[in-house]
C-alpha cells in the first residue's frame, strides 16, 4: 500500500505501508487535518511515534521539521518497511527505529521525554493499559495524540486532560496535554 507524505520537506513523495491487517495507516485526510491543528508545535520537537507501523506519523512531523522521532514498532514486517521508508527519505540520523513491544519499551524508558507523542495502536487491540502510560513521558506542555475507534468514549489517560477531540468517520483523534 502507497501513502503520500502531505506536506513539507517531503511532499507529495510516497512512503509504503504493509499490506493486510497489519497495520491500519492514518489516512491522507486525517494526517493532514492532524498537522494543521497541531501547527507549528512540530517544528524542532523530539517526537515518540509508538505503534509506529510505517511510520508516516512520524516521517510526516520530520517532512514539517521535527528534530528528532523515536519509532517504536514491534512486527517485523512493518519494521522492516518503516526502516526502509526512513532510508528512502533520507532521515536515518534523525531516527531511531526499535523493534519492540510498546509496552516493554515504556516500562525501560521512563526517564525519556517527549514533547509530542504519537499513538496509533491497533483498532481490534488499543492496548489502553499500555496508553495510559504515555502521559509519563510528556515534557512540560508536552501533546499526545490518540487515535483510537471513531466510535465510544474519549480514553482516559493518567497525567493527562483532554484538551481536543475529532472524529473523521471510522477514526477519531484525541489530543492530550499534562495537567
Amino acid at each position: 500500500m502507497n501513502l503520500r507524505i502531505v506536506a513539507g520537506e517531503f511532499s507529495g513523495r510516497v512512503i509504503q505501508a504493509p499490506d493486510g491487517k497489519i497495520t491500519h495507516p492514518m489516512s491522507e485526510r486525517v494526517r493532514g487535518s492532524l498537522f494543521n491543528i497541531i501547527g507549528t508545535e512540530i517544528k524542532n520537537a523530539d517526537v515518540l511515534d509508538i505503534f509506529a507501523g510505517s511510520g508516516s506519523l512520524g516521517i510526516e512531523s520530520l517532512s514539517r521539521g521535527a528534530n528528532h522521532v523515536t519509532f517504536i514498532e514491534r512486527d517485523k514486517l512493518a519494521s522492516k518497511i518503516l526502516v526502509e521508508n526512513i532510508e528512502k527519505m533520507n532521515v536515518i540520523p534523525q531516527s531511531d527505529v526499535i523493534r519492540i513491544g510498546a509496552r516493554t519499551w515504556i516500562d525501560k524508558n521512563l526517564d525519556k521525554k517527549y514533547d509530542i507523542i504519537f499513538a496509533d495502536p491497533p483498532y481490534n487491540d488499543l492496548q489502553l493499559s499500555t496508553v495510559r502510560c504515555l502521559g509519563n513521558l510528556l515534557k512540560n506542555n508536552g501533546l499526545m495524540v490518540l487515535s483510537y475507534p471513531g466510535r465510544g468514549d474519549v480514553p482516559t489517560i493518567d497525567g493527562v486532560v483532554v484538551v481536543d477531540n475529532r472524529s473523521y468517520g471510522t477514526a477519531a483523534i484525541a489530543f492530550y496535554r499534562q495537567k
